[in-house]
């Protein structure tokens, strides 16, 4: 490593100083030479840090924490930015674990391993295969670090199966003082259930020791028929008829695709009685496809009313335009394959759960509103969404997923998270409401916000909570009431004020959406990040700044 000057002279000197002061420690302070650039995977908002930080040990990783501490900076850690939303944007310092992601250890026999915080789950499935074991679900994509699956309530599509963090053992954390500390079920519980969904707000995650279970493939098939099938079965068959299900729904043409999958037993994959083979290149999965359908979503930003067509060609040539069983596509794929989907183009998201036996209701009542049904129309119900939906054209699908968390976790058993979205009686759905962003360029004629404003209003309506992750408009003092988290959400801050009282780990996000705005300016927290501005980006998208706040606590 160069000298610490000639590394970091695009640093402040000031900070630089105090840097440089420390130096003789032999521990390295792993800054990037030159300024970096963060930007979220859909571009949909980058910042330009002043520090940005990928440690590869953990004398390193406290290293950042204390001198961050002498240089009153806020500290944000990132791994994909997969967020839409600005939760991993800052103008402080920006650490990354990519270089902090090595497999500790693995036990093929139990399935526990020994994790550092920044692998992806990409590289801890192939490590995991290598000794036979696998994650026991996934979501739908594999770029995100165990950290970031956990910190931010990732989830599969299972009622055999809640969030991935419902795997965790145990966690270590590097905390704003500079100490690693230890949490589980059975000590410091109320520690390890705020950092098993943590929004960054708690300290750094340095270790996972994580649950595998017997590396399995999956045999599935999809198939596409009416919503009003998909309706009809939804107590009786669609969510129990296999042990993964997961459905995307069209609105536009009242028809579902239902993807389903089960075990292979391991015998018959052994003796050959079955094998493994993926399915066909999908029409969206083909450079053509893939082009075509980029190109129909941006000149559907200059004429909207072509959006229902160009969702309806895309599907057909996706799925078919038939239903039932001439539509059916199947394969059987290793589980970490099987579970993966193409997310196609940059994109907001809007993700809900809400109680499964609500679901019907919940999309009849969405598609009524956009089709701007009246009675007497086929497939009416009274949607009573209180805004026009008169000249919106929205993106499909809508994801519709489920879990139940309530199988392997509770709070009497240490390991259910204070801001799990689900319901704690039973099992939720997951509605997902996707906008494309063709060529990183926002949907035209505020249709985003217009139909986000809509579905937040349908999902509040049906006793829903928000994706931590993605986007959605709700205030602390709504998370707070007793309809939503009440004395859950209250336990998170306390536990996050006791362990980061100078809030190291606090930025606009966390001030908007969990702390709520001080009184006054004087009671800011004496490191927390101040007062994003968002500027509209030369290639689309925002470009976020803060500032340390000034006020010495």
């Amino acid at each position: 490593m160069a000298s610490p000057t000639e590394d970091l002279s695009h640093i402040p000197l000031e900070t630089r100083s105090i840097i440089t002061t420390e130096s003789s420690d032999g521990i390295p302070f792993p800054a990037s030479p030159i300024p970096h650039t963060h930007r979220t995977w859909a571009r949909t908002f980058s910042s330009r840090p002043e520090v940005y930080l990928q440690p590869s040990t953990l004398p390193q990783i406290t290293k950042i924490t204390n001198l961050a501490r002498r240089c009153r900076r806020r500290l944000v850690v990132v791994g994909s930015g997969h967020s839409p939303s600005n939760l991993t944007c800052t103008s402080s310092w920006m650490v990354n674990l990519d270089k902090y992601s090595r497999v500790l250890s693995i036990d093929p026999t139990t399935g526990i391993c020994v994790l550092q915080s920044g692998i992806r789950l990409w590289q801890l499935s192939e490590a995991l295969n290598k000794e036979g074991l696998a994650l026991p679900s996934m979501g739908s994509i594999n770029e995100q670090s165990i950290a970031g699956a956990i910190s931010t309530g990732t989830h599969g599509s299972s009622l055999k199966h809640g969030l991935i963090s419902e795997g965790v053992e145990s966690l270590k954390i590097v905390l704003a003082n500079g100490e690693e500390v230890f949490c589980s079920p059975t000590e410091r519980s109320d520690l390890f259930r705020a950092a098993l969904l943590s929004l960054g707000a708690i300290g750094i995650v340095t270790e996972v020791t994580f649950r595998a279970v017997k590396a399995f493939s999956l045999a599935w098939e999809q198939s596409i028929d009416s919503d009003s099938k998909l309706f009809a079965e939804w107590e009786s068959k669609l969510w129990k008829q296999s042990e993964f299900v997961r459905v995307w729904w069209f609105p536009y043409m009242r028809r579902a695709v239902v993807w389903k999958a089960d075990k292979v037993d391991e015998n018959d994959l052994d003796t050959g009685v079955v094998k493994n083979y993926d399915p066909p290149t999908s029409f969206q999965d083909s450079k053509i496809g893939y082009f075509v359908y980029h190109n129909l979503l941006a000149l559907a930003r200059w004429f909207p009313r072509i959006t229902p067509w160009v969702e309806w060609f895309v599907f057909g040539l996706q799925y078919g335009f038939g239903n039932g069983e001439t539509t059916t596509t199947r394969a059987v794929q290793p589980s970490y394959k099987a579970f993966l989907l193409n997310c196609l183009y940059s994109q907001f998201v809007n993700e809900w759960a809400i109680p499964l036996a609500k679901g019907p209701e919940a999309l009849q009542r969405l598609a009524a509103w956009l089709h701007r049904l009246q009675p007497g129309d086929e497939g009416y119900v009274e949607h009573k969404i209180p805004f026009s939906a008169e000249g919106l054209w929205v993106h499909s699908p809508v994801e519709v997923r489920v879990s139940d968390t309530t199988v392997k976790t509770s709070g009497e058993r240490g390991n259910r998270p204070w801001l799990d979205i689900t319901p704690e009686d039973g099992p939720a759905l997951y509605l997902n409401a996707t906008m494309y962003r063709p060529y990183h360029k926002d949907p035209s004629y505020n249709a985003t916000e217009r139909y986000y404003e809509a579905f937040e209003w349908l999902m509040r309506d049906l006793g829903g909570k928000p994706h931590w992750a993605k986007t959605f408009a709700v205030t602390p003092d709504e998370f707070a009431s007793k309809q939503w988290y009440g004395e859950n959400f209250h336990q998170f801050r306390k536990v996050r004020d006791e362990v980061d009282p100078l809030g190291m780990f606090v930025g606009p996000w966390q001030r908007k959406f969990l702390l709520g705005e001080p009184a006054e300016e004087k009671d800011r927290l004496a490191l927390e990040e101040v007062g994003f501005e968002q500027k509209p980006a030369k290639e689309g998208g925002y470009v976020v700044t803060g500032h340390q706040n000034v006020v010495v606590a």
